[in-house]
């Protein structure tokens, strides 16, 4: 039969719970299988570490059970079904569904790509990241936010998701309960999950402009809270957290009985703000330690292809984020790096330019919602999405009598029928919303947000 749930079993040092899908498990199995200990003991420790509960072999091609818990992403759904669609010949304006920049990397950035491959900088790192890249960035941060740290305390890596991922992994285990912001980041719950740990979801409001209240915070926190994610500012809303809200979460997090919790800070849209200024949660008395602050090249820079991130924290988090990815991906690409220095070198005022621009491209996108009847959605004072409300259209019906019964309802009425995609809130925690990326042409915008309005007012 199966191992009794819960069951644990000591054996040549092992612990093991039938209850952990984790690589604990797979980790106690491997140990034992070889031993001598008894069949019945070993099939026990290899449905433990496999979730399988009948007869052996497993099929073929049976996924892992922590597979099935990842939800597939639903911007990267949307974004294949436009491409079969423009494969078709169709024209779709695919632009506000895609969260990157719409504007080149800095021409030095460029330049440093070919330098690097032409002067053969095209080997393996240090696992940390180059010395001249940490040290670059330690100048950036301390420059910008007044935060100081050695290079010993900054990894590189292939993206700000791994980064998250990696610390998450080093820092969680299962038992543990992450708090997360709603609307949130969409692969923030499912890295949770992979680490272990449960995901608490703390609701925000659009009347509060998607800040958290530390009144929500407080509610939530407990002994079993491990960390608090912070998306500051926020993807998919565009919010900033003010620097007095963020000095209000680190006294409450400074009480005794919350000293063991961690402050994932997600500062990856830090260099886009709008006439507002942009505080790191590491910078707040006290609060240093216990951040990990998560950082990249991937938004101010437009260098999303490059793929290169990193986590400032402690040398203790970044030693054990380092040993995951020595096992995952080794160092970050090599040329990305040394583009990466030179990216951190750009003048301020290149940055400042772009900045504006995308500051009247989400003035036109507001201007627009704001001519829809019923569309609730709050200024944003940084990054690059817009998150209208549209909840008050669900129940009514298309005109080929389709009733629109949610945002991803009417997501796929819009792309279907007037060939704009945008990416539902649900795959964001925020049901009742629509994200719309304004990181796009003047024209991208307005067709798409008054198709939007034609669909939305021609529902009855």
């Amino acid at each position: 039969g199966q191992w009794p749930a819960n069951k644990k079993l000591n054996k040549n040092n092992c612990l093991v719970s039938y209850s952990r899908r984790s690589s604990y498990t797979l980790a106690a199995y491997s140990r034992v299988a070889n031993t001598n200990t008894s069949t019945n003991t070993r099939r026990a420790l290899q449905m433990a570490a496999t979730g399988a509960t009948g007869a052996f072999p497993r099929p073929l091609f049976q996924m892992s059970p922590l597979v099935a818990s990842v939800v597939p992403s639903k911007s990267v759904a949307i974004f294949s079904q436009t491409s079969e669609m423009k494969s078709r010949g169709e024209q779709v304006n695919a632009a506000l569904c895609v969260g990157q920049p719409d504007f080149p990397p800095p021409q030095a950035v460029i330049e440093a790509t070919a330098e690097a491959a032409v002067k053969g900088l095209t080997t393996y790192t240090s696992l940390l990241g180059t010395l001249e890249l940490r040290t670059a960035i330690c100048s950036y941060l301390e420059r910008k936010k007044g935060t100081k740290y050695a290079p010993e305390e900054i990894l590189v890596a292939g993206g700000g998701k791994q980064a998250i991922y990696e610390a998450m992994v080093a820092l969680c285990q299962p038992g543990d309960e992450v708090i997360i912001p709603a609307p949130y980041y969409t692969s923030y719950p499912d890295i949770v999950i992979l680490a272990g740990a449960t995901p608490v979801i703390l609701p925000t409001t659009a009347g509060e402009g998607y800040v958290p209240t530390c009144s929500a915070l407080e509610e939530l926190l407990n002994e079993r809270t491990r960390m608090l994610i912070l998306c500051n500012p926020c993807n998919p809303t565009g919010a900033v957290i003010p620097q007095a809200r963020l000095e209000e979460m680190a006294e409450i997090l400074r009480r005794p009985e919350f000293a063991h919790v961690l402050v994932l800070s997600d500062e990856i849209y830090e260099a886009i703000t709008y006439n507002v200024p942009h505080h790191s949660f590491a910078a707040i008395e006290g609060m240093r330690d216990r951040t990990l602050t998560i950082n990249g090249f991937s938004k101010a820079y437009s260098m999303t292809g490059y793929r290169l991130g990193y986590l400032a924290a402690a040398v203790p988090v970044i030693k054990a984020a380092s040993r995951l990815q020595g096992q995952i991906s080794s160092c970050a690409s090599s040329i990305s790096q040394h583009a990466g220095v030179a990216a951190l070198r750009t003048p301020d005022e290149v940055m400042a330019k772009h900045v504006a621009e995308l500051m009247t491209k989400r003035d036109l996108g507001i201007k627009l919602l704001k001519g829809i009847p019923d569309v609730l959605c709050p200024t944003p004072e940084g990054a690059f999405y817009l998150l209208p409300d549209i909840s008050a259209y669900f129940g009514k019906q298309t005109s080929t009598g389709e009733f629109i019964t949610s945002a991803d309802d009417l997501a796929r009425h819009l792309l279907n029928t007037y060939k704009v995609a945008l990416v539902p809130g649900d795959a964001f925690g925020a049901p009742e919303t629509l994200r719309l990326s304004y990181a796009a042409t003047h024209a991208e915008i307005t067709d798409a947000v008054t198709k939007l309005g034609q669909c939305l007012l021609a529902l009855r």
